[in-house]
């Protein structure tokens, strides 16, 4: 019931639209200061490694993650250095635009994740609460915005493109 509100109701729509611009505004703002600053996550990893999630007994929770970040990440830096940045741009662009609305708070909530596995708890738990929300509306998220025009030229591009793909029937 909830969800059918998420994806069809009109008010719902208002609604998203505002949480959408709010998650927005944060992403841009977020990655312009990095981007404009310059930015180097070797600090950031080194004590995500140093300092991993633990337990209630002291484990390390996301062995794996820190894992991850040791052996992939820190000795790829100069590509998070770059990713990162403008990952949180573009995130926040289209959520401010509403365009390909979906695929922005996927991404959002997959680095939000990270940070999350990473030990930073900061504002990713409202951030996810939110995102879900978007995400779970669909399009109904970006319906105020430029998906209103995007997603359905998207879909008759590509169901032309597909049906004259179709093989014909042999008689």
């Amino acid at each position: 019931m909830f969800n059918q509100f998420l994806r069809e109701n009109k008010s719902a729509t208002v609604i998203l639209t505002i949480l959408r611009l709010y998650l927005g505004y944060s992403w841009f703002t977020a990655g312009l200061h990095k981007v404009m600053g310059g930015f180097d996550a070797t600090g950031y990893l080194k004590g995500a490694i140093a300092n991993p999630v633990k337990g209630p007994e002291g484990e390390v929770v996301f062995g794996w993650f820190v894992g991850f970040l040791k052996g992939f990440a820190l000795p790829n830096v100069d590509l998070f250095n770059i990713l990162v940045p403008w990952g949180e741009l573009f995130i926040g662009l289209g959520l401010i635009l509403g365009c390909f609305t979906t695929a922005a708070i996927f991404f959002g909530l997959m680095m939000n994740f990270t940070f999350f596995l990473a030990g930073t708890v900061s504002h990713n738990p409202r951030d996810i609460f939110l995102g879900f929300i978007i995400l779970a509306a669909g399009y109904n998220a970006g319906k105020i915005g430029l998906d209103h025009w995007v997603i359905p030229f998207i879909r008759k591009t590509t169901k032309n493109r597909i049906e004259k793909e179709k093989p014909k029937a042999v008689s």
